[in-house]
């Protein structure tokens, strides 16, 4: 953990250890798979073994083997792909040939903030655009620690007025995102509503982080059974939050803590979460508070999945699975059914 005061982290600087030791190996630009059966979990085993390394790898191998978390997902096919500027943000479409070009899912990638983009995410966000029938627009905001918050809401919300902007109609979009991105999916339409915007059609965060101040039975309970961010040496993810908000930002501000928000008006909530993961109660949590103030929610909780197990789609049942019933949830929200 990187005293009070020290400089953000640069390009070549190395990531503070977020383990307490390692039990496993990482070689820099390899990923080492011992089946196929489960390439997420053994992903997952790769990554906390890496960052448990002392010296810690560098923020550039960090992100180098964060890059391979795509390849447990399978090229969903018959979606073309083109980079674009969505209001000064980085973007891509993902267009099925099937699919309907009114109807958009601004899609949001997980990482911790830190690493993740619109590549590592690309497929998978690509199948649950074809199972839905719709474009995808994956956003590649800005990243920890080169930008702290509020960079990154910043930018979900800079293409979501794109969107609008477009003329894409908000009750024709459907808000989802990942881990660090399932948090900022509530959070963008929360800044939306609090800058006079019309709120989306629906939100689908999947094994969502909300609590930044890191609470919640679970992610004692869980350690064991979390492959990525618990076991024998857990991730260090009160770290990620000091990169994140620096020295002089609060964990409970409510503009990047949705635990903390007033959350009346919010789209309906779909969201999806794994009986293993530590940040399960973030689920719960959020669910309670939302439905008090009169959202319509829906959780559910798949058995025995890893974190954002959804990257699995094409390979593993369960992440094909739970993109269908996306699907099939969103799309009568989105007037598909």
């Amino acid at each position: 953990m990187p005293a009070a005061g020290r400089r953000p982290l640069k390009e070549n600087d190395a990531v503070p250890p977020t383990h307490s030791r390692c039990d496993g190996e990482y070689r820099k630009g390899t990923l080492h798979m011992t089946g196929k059966t489960d390439w997420l979990t053994e992903h997952y085993r790769q990554v906390n073994a890496a960052f448990a390394q002392n010296p810690p790898i560098s923020l550039e191998e960090s992100r180098d083997l964060n890059d391979h978390w795509s390849d447990a997902t399978t090229e969903p096919g018959g979606v073309d792909y083109v980079e674009v500027d969505a209001g000064g943000v980085p973007a891509m479409w993902a267009t099925p040939k099937a699919g309907v070009e009114d109807r958009v899912l601004l899609c949001l990638h997980g990482g911790g903030f830190i690493g993740g983009s619109m590549y590592t995410h690309r497929k998978m966000f690509a199948h649950l655009a074809k199972a839905v029938g719709a474009r995808a627009l994956i956003v590649d905001y800005r990243l920890t620690p080169e930008h702290q918050h509020p960079a990154q809401i910043n930018d979900t919300t800079a293409a979501y007025r794109w969107l609008l902007d477009q003329g894409i109609k908000a009750e024709h979009i459907a808000v989802t995102g990942d881990s660090a991105g399932g948090g900022l999916s509530v959070q963008t339409m929360l800044h939306a509503r609090d800058n006079g915007l019309p709120v989306a059609a629906a939100v689908m965060p999947l094994s969502p982080w909300f609590d930044i101040e890191n609470g919640g039975q679970t992610r004692t309970t869980n350690r064991m059974t979390d492959v990525l961010f618990g076991g024998e040496t857990p991730m260090n993810l009160e770290f990620l939050v000091q990169i994140l908000l620096g020295e002089h930002s609060d964990p409970k501000d409510p503009a990047i803590n949705a635990l903390y928000a007033d959350l009346a008006g919010l789209p309906p909530l779909y969201i999806q979460a794994s009986s293993t993961e530590m940040i399960l109660d973030d689920s719960h949590r959020l669910a309670t508070l939302a439905e008090k103030e009169g959202v319509e929610v829906k959780v559910e909780i798949f058995e025995d999945q890893q974190h954002t197990w959804h990257m699995g789609a094409g390979r593993a049942p369960a992440a094909d699975e739970a993109i269908r019933k996306l699907a099939q949830w969103v799309r009568p929200r989105l007037g598909l059914a």
